[in-house]
């Protein structure tokens, strides 16, 4: 019955190692328990929303609102698809792909994080190329962008990895001081010359409307 009202739940992302979905209620009490152990090392700030200096307990509770509230708020004109990331049967992270006006822009920003046991095991760069599989092959984007801190070198090293392109600064405000990222851009055609992970999709045709996915090529001036 729920999947007739919120097909979203039947997307599958699948890699050589990974599974990207949308979780049941107790794999999501399961990544935002991964999260709960921590993301990244006690003096590291790689989020402009520093969700993860919040204690252990509110740092989960985090994750689980976050996602109903990208769930609860979802509008074909303005989406944010965060997909759990297991490896290995187990949730380690979450991959976020989010649009606005995404049938007349078809352009799409990604964000992630990942549990800190499971870093430094090439997955990140293997959830990105998933995602970026969903957007390009299967919705028709073509232009995905990325925003890290200029001192975040692991997430920018798998942006530049992946044929990413510089696309400017910004600055903000953290923590009364100000913070510089770099933007990232990926054109289509800059994905299709990558050497390509094996990835599948399945379960997109139910729900192609969620997305607003276009009919007629982009215009891009």
């Amino acid at each position: 019955m729920l999947l007739g009202i919120w097909p979203l739940r039947a997307l599958r992302i699948r890699s050589p190692r990974l599974e990207l979905r949308l979780p049941s209620e107790e794999e999501l009490a399961a990544v935002a328990d991964v999260a709960a152990r921590g993301v990244h090392a006690p003096n590291a700030r790689p989020f402009l929303t520093p969700w993860t200096d919040l204690p252990p307990a509110e740092r989960a509770r985090h994750v689980v609102q976050q996602h109903w509230n990208r769930l609860g708020t979802w509008t074909p004109d303005d989406w944010a698809l965060e997909l759990v990331v297991f490896f290995e049967g187990r949730p380690v992270g979450i991959q976020e792909m989010r649009a606005t006006d995404f049938g007349i822009r078809r352009e799409i920003t990604s964000g992630s994080w990942i549990g800190i046991d499971h870093q430094g095991k090439g997955i990140g760069t293997e959830m990105r190329v998933a995602v970026l599989h969903l957007a390009f092959a299967q919705l028709g984007a073509v232009t995905a962008r990325s925003v890290s801190f200029i001192d975040n070198h692991a997430s920018m090293a798998v942006s530049r990895k992946l044929g990413y392109q510089p696309d400017g600064v910004k600055r903000d405000v953290l923590h009364g001081q100000v913070v510089e990222s770099q933007w990232f851009r990926l054109s289509r055609q800059g994905w299709s010359r990558q050497e390509q992970v094996p990835v599948t999709v399945s379960g997109l045709t139910a729900c192609t409307d969620f997305f607003r996915v276009a009919t007629e090529p982009a215009q891009v001036h």
